[in-house]
């Protein structure tokens, strides 16, 4: 399945936000892939984040990581740095979807 998530960073946080990002630990990116996630992505605009997740179940994905010591850090480390901290305890279900780009049949 696929996610769209909305963030928000603190004002000043950007570079910081980038700079962590860059890599992430190795036990987090084990976990990630343990629970199901074969691709997240991360857009920039401004303080607004914007994330797209493969995921094969995401609620069983943040099942999965909620309490994961790995997660637990990282999640603490995201803390300082957005404007509403996600703790893995509530029924987060992404973004609604919109519209899509209707698939054509033939040519």
């Amino acid at each position: 399945m696929r996610v769209a998530l909305h963030t928000r960073l603190k004002p000043g946080a950007e570079a910081e936000y980038e700079r962590v990002h860059a890599t992430i630990p190795d036990d987090l990116d084990d976990a990630l892939r343990a629970a199901g996630v074969t691709s997240w992505r991360i857009w920039r605009d401004g303080l607004d984040l914007f994330h797209v997740v493969e995921v094969e179940d995401y609620a069983a994905m943040r099942h999965a990581l909620r309490d994961h010591p790995g997660n637990q850090r990282w999640q603490a480390r995201m803390a300082e740095l957005l404007d509403v901290e996600d703790d893995y305890s509530g029924t987060d279900t992404g973004l609604g979807l919109v519209w899509e780009l209707p698939e054509r049949v033939g040519p």
